[in-house]
């Protein structure tokens, strides 16, 4: 819809004032128009008009145009000023536009002033539009240079991070080397002279003496034990993640092996159903099924034969058990592991706990162990992007899930 041009006309003659009116109007210009002739009336009207355009005739009895113009300069409104004169003569006329008007018509020829004024307003509003173009440009820059500072501040965090992260690690292989070195060997020190002292020396001591050697050599043990688990949880922390997709029959079956003894013991019966390969870091999943069957045999219900089963499938996404774990990102696959027996169980009001490291359920003249075990477990699933679950029910057993996403790891996709 075309706009209709606010005109504000200085004139003093009512019959030129019309001929030009009807001579826009000819041309098809949709305008409104004031007509003024004296130096009050215009500054009235500029302020309360809000013209888009002023026409001025070049001399009037009290005012002109040059005047005028001035007036609107001031105002630092960038109206349209064409001046529309028979006497100005062309010298003058090339002279006001050099100072700023912005065109100027003859009143013997009336015929070409609405190109004039439909070219001075096309031209105020390209001039208007490039402000604004500029102000937003202008905008956008400053928001670009405080956004960049932003990204340099950043970087420079982030490097200053990295250095921390690299020092933190330097400090961790330290302590990795006096937890595996010097913490360890004055405890076997301690250890062996307990032992010699318990062979040599146990006859000549009295019962209170050998029972304090018992509880010191257990307390020796049990501080080896908990050294071990730290360096493993750390271990877990910080080694390179390679990850294979891996048949899990052969570490399960070497597993067994190693725990041979204790299965033969309590008489325990491990199944395996329907095992799936899975994308794992081998070492780490082995470290995390040794850990948990361990931990099933630990925790067996007395005068009760030990059943612990493991169970593989895949989820897919579309699968109402994935919506459920709202954890999850919801968009692939997941491998599920799920480690169940019938053992003492726990409340369900522990299911978390029991992942907290040095979290012990029960006392430990009962059952051995540091509370490492399960952390341990937690770690490993969360370094392969994975949730895991404890459903303990009291006297009946405990059920751990866990789910892994079926996607490319971190090394195999550079």
């Amino acid at each position: 819809m075309q706009k209709t041009i606010k005109i504000l006309l200085l004139e003093d003659n009512p019959s030129d004032a019309d001929l030009l009116v009807r001579q826009l109007a000819k041309s098809g210009l949709l305008f409104s128009i004031e007509v003024v002739e004296t130096r009050e009336k215009f500054v009235e009207l500029l302020k309360s008009f809000c013209p888009d355009l002023i026409l001025s005739d070049y001399s009037l009895p009290s005012f002109n145009a040059l005047s005028a113009f001035n007036i609107v300069k001031e105002t630092g409104n960038p109206i349209p000023f064409i001046i529309i004169s028979g006497t100005i003569g062309e010298e003058n006329a090339v002279n006001l536009i050099k100072d700023g008007v912005t065109d100027f018509a003859s009143k013997n020829n009336l015929s070409a002033l609405p190109q004039k004024v439909n070219r001075a307003i096309k031209e105020v509003a390209e001039i208007q539009e490039k402000k604004e173009i500029l102000e937003k440009l202008k905008s956008q820059t400053t928001s670009l240079l405080i956004a960049n500072e932003e990204l340099i501040f950043q970087n420079e965090e982030k490097e200053k991070r990295a250095v921390e992260l690299l020092n933190a690690n330097k400090e961790l292989l330290a302590f990795n080397y006096i937890s595996s070195h010097d913490l360890q060997e004055p405890l076997r020190k301690i250890q062996t002279f307990i032992s010699i002292m318990m062979a040599d020396e146990k006859e000549n001591l009295t019962s209170n003496g050998v029972k304090n050697l018992d509880r010191i050599q257990s307390s020796a043990t049990r501080m080896r034990r908990l050294i071990d688990d730290l360096l493993a949880f750390s271990r877990i922390s910080t080694v390179d993640r390679e990850y294979e997709f891996t048949d899990l029959h052969p570490i399960l079956e070497d597993i067994k092996s190693e725990m041979k003894d204790v299965i033969i013991e309590k008489n325990a019966t491990i199944s395996a159903l329907g095992l799936l390969p899975a994308n794992i870091v081998v070492s780490q999943f082995r470290q995390l099924i040794y850990n948990l069957i361990s931990n099933a045999l630990k925790f067996s219900f007395p005068g009760r034969i030990p059943l612990i089963t493991i169970e593989t499938h895949i989820i897919k996404r579309s699968d109402t058990e994935i919506r459920e774990l709202k954890l999850l990102p919801q968009n692939c696959d997941y491998w599920n592991i799920n480690f169940s027996d019938n053992g003492i169980g726990f409340e369900a009001q522990f299911n978390e706990r029991v992942f907290v490291m040095f979290e012990r359920l029960l006392p430990n003249e009962n059952y051995s162990g540091t509370g490492m075990g399960l952390a341990i477990v937690k770690k490993i699933v969360e370094n392969h992007n994975g949730i895991i679950r404890a459903k303990g029910e009291l006297n009946k057993g405990t059920t751990f899930e866990i789910y892994i996403p079926v996607v490319a790891t971190p090394s195999q996709r550079s």
